[in-house]
C-alpha cells in the first residue's frame, strides 16, 4: 500500500497541512488528486457555490409568487449579503480557535473541526450545546429536503410511481453518501454540482421566457402577511447554507484564504436565481403558488427532462454535503471519528441516514418546509449564533488585541464589526425569526392540514390513465 506524505508548514499564526497521497508520479495518484483529493481555494469556492443554492432553485419563483417581484428580487440581494458576512465571521472564528489550539500542539491531521468545537473552544459548553442543536438539527431537515425534491423532481419525468415510492428509493440512492469519507473527497462533484445549477437556472430562464405569459396571468403577491413571511424566510434559507462552513474550510490546504470565497459564491449563485425566479414568476405569476416546484409549470421536453436529471444527481451531491457534518458527528459520539478504515466509517454511519428517509415521508412539503427549516433553524445556526459569538469572543481589549483576524478597515473596525453585528441580530431575531416563524408554521400546518401526514403524492396533478 502507498505510503502517505505530511507536510506541515507555518504561515502567519495557523498551521496549515497538505496531503500526498501515494506517489505522485503515478497514474492512479494524478487521477486521485485531479478527481477526488481536492482542497485548494477553487474546491471550496466551488463547495460554497454548489451548495448554496441546490434544490431551492426550484422554489424560488414559488417564493416571488408569495413576495411580489420587487421584495422578491430586494430579498434575494439583501440576504445575499447578510449570509456572506456570517460566514465571513464563521471563517474568523475558526481560523482564531484553530490558532489558539495549534499554539498548544493540538494537531487536527485526523480530526475535522466543526462548527460546535469552535463555539467550545472559544465560549464553553452551553456556546457548544447550542450550536450543536441548531446546526445537527437544521443539516438534518436540509437533507430532508434532498429527498423530498428528488421524489419531486422525478416525477415529472416519470408518474408511474407515486413521490413517497420515489422517496423510499432515492432513500437508498442518498445512503450510498456513506461512503465518502470527508469535504477533500468532493472536488469532481462539487465541480459537477456548479455545471448542473447553472444549467438549470438557465433554463428556466431561457424556457419561462420563450414559453411567455400564460392567459390571463395575474401578479397579486404580496397579498397575506403569512406568505409574505413565508416567502421571504425562503430567500433566509436560501443564502443561509453556509452550515457547513468549518468543514469546508477545514478541508481547505490553507484555511486562511477563505475570507472572501463564500462572497464570491454568493454573486455567482445570484447570476443564477435572479433572473429563473424573475421569469418564471413573470411567465406564470400566481400559478406558482400552488406549483411550489417551478419544473412543473414547464411543459415537457428534453430540455427540461434533462434539468431533471441534472438536479436529481446535484440533489444526491447536496444530500451527501448536508449529511456529512452529521455523520462526522455522531462518529465522534461512538469514538471511531479517527479509524482509516472506510468500510467500517460507512457501516457506523448507516444510522444517521434512517431518520432523514422517515421524516422526508412523513413531510413531504416541498416549498413549505424550506420555509419553516429557515425561520426556526437557518435563522439561528448561520445568522444569530456567528453574529453573537463572534462579538462575545472579541469583547475583551485583549482579545481583540490579538486577534488573528481583524475587522474590515472599510467597515470601521471593531466599532463597525459590532455595529452590523448588532443589526444582524436584531433584523434575523425579529424579521426572520420571528415574522418568518409565525408565517411559516401557519403555512406549515395549513399543508398538513390539506394534504395529510405521510401523503403519497403532494400536489400531483390528476393521473392520466
Amino acid at each position: 500500500m502507498a505510503s502517505e506524505k505530511v507536510e506541515t508548514v507555518v504561515a502567519g499564526n495557523c498551521v496549515e497541512m497538505e496531503r500526498e497521497e501515494g506517489d505522485p508520479k503515478t497514474a492512479k495518484s494524478k487521477l486521485s488528486r485531479l478527481f477526488w483529493h481536492g482542497g485548494s481555494v477553487y474546491d471550496a469556492w466551488f463547495s460554497c457555490a454548489s451548495n448554496q443554492v441546490a434544490q431551492v432553485l426550484l422554489t424560488l419563483p414559488y417564493s416571488f409568487s408569495q413576495l411580489g417581484m420587487v421584495s422578491g428580487i430586494v430579498f434575494q440581494l439583501f440576504y445575499g449579503l447578510l449570509g456572506s458576512w456570517t460566514a465571513y465571521l464563521i471563517s474568523v472564528l475558526y481560523v482564531e480557535y484553530r490558532t489558539r489550539k495549534e499554539r498548544e500542539k493540538v494537531d487536527f491531521r485526523n480530526h475535522v473541526i466543526q462548527w460546535f468545537e469552535v463555539l467550545d473552544g472559544l465560549l464553553g459548553k452551553h456556546w457548544r450545546n447550542a450550536g450543536l442543536f441548531f446546526n445537527c438539527t437544521f443539516l438534518l431537515f436540509g437533507s430532508v429536503i434532498q429527498l423530498i425534491a428528488c421524489a419531486s423532481n422525478i416525477y415529472y419525468i416519470n408518474d408511474n410511481l407515486d413521490k413517497r415510492t420515489w422517496t423510499y428509493i432515492f432513500g437508498a440512492c442518498c445512503a450510498t453518501t456513506v461512503f465518502i469519507p470527508s469535504f477533500h473527497n468532493y472536488r469532481i462533484w462539487s465541480f459537477l454540482g456548479l455545471v448542473m445549477t447553472t444549467y438549470t437556472a438557465w433554463y428556466l430562464a431561457i424556457a419561462s421566457l420563450i414559453h411567455g405569459q400564460v392567459e390571463g396571468v395575474k401578479h397579486s403577491g404580496p397579498t397575506t402577511m403569512v406568505l409574505y413571511f413565508t416567502g421571504a424566510t425562503n430567500i433566509l434559507y436560501t443564502f443561509g447554507g453556509h452550515a457547513v462552513t468549518v468543514e469546508i474550510m477545514h478541508a481547505m490546504w490553507k484555511p486562511q484564504k477563505f475570507k472572501m470565497i463564500y462572497l464570491i459564491a454568493t454573486l455567482y449563485v445570484l447570476t443564477l436565481t435572479l433572473p429563473s425566479a424573475s421569469a418564471v414568476y413573470w411567465a406564470f405569476g400566481d400559478m406558482l403558488l400552488t406549483h411550489s416546484n417551478a419544473l412543473s409549470l414547464l411543459p415537457r421536453s428534453g430540455f427540461r427532462d434533462t434539468a431533471v436529471v441534472l438536479m436529481l444527481i446535484h440533489q444526491f451531491i447536496t444530500f451527501g454535503f448536508a449529511c456529512t457534518p452529521l455523520y462526522f458527528v455522531w462518529e465522534k459520539f461512538i469514538r471511531i471519528h479517527d479509524t482509516k478504515s472506510v468500510f467500517k466509517r460507512a457501516l457506523a454511519r448507516l444510522p444517521v441516514v434512517i431518520p432523514i428517509w422517515f421524516l422526508a415521508i412523513i413531510f413531504p412539503f416541498f416549498g413549505p418546509i424550506n420555509s419553516t427549516v429557515g425561520s426556526l433553524l437557518v435563522s439561528f445556526t448561520v445568522y444569530i449564533i456567528p453574529a453573537l459569538a463572534h462579538m462575545l469572543t472579541f469583547a475583551s481589549a485583549s482579545a481583540r488585541e490579538n486577534a488573528v483576524e481583524r475587522p474590515p478597515s472599510f467597515l470601521g473596525g471593531w466599532t463597525g464589526s459590532y455595529s452590523v453585528n448588532s443589526f444582524v441580530v436584531v433584523w434575523v431575531l425579529i424579521v426572520g425569526f420571528g415574522f418568518g416563524g409565525w408565517a411559516s408554521m401557519l403555512n406549515f400546518i395549513r399543508q398538513v392540514d390539506t394534504f395529510g401526514l405521510f401523503t403519497k403524492c403532494y400536489q400531483c396533478p390528476p393521473h392520466k390513465a
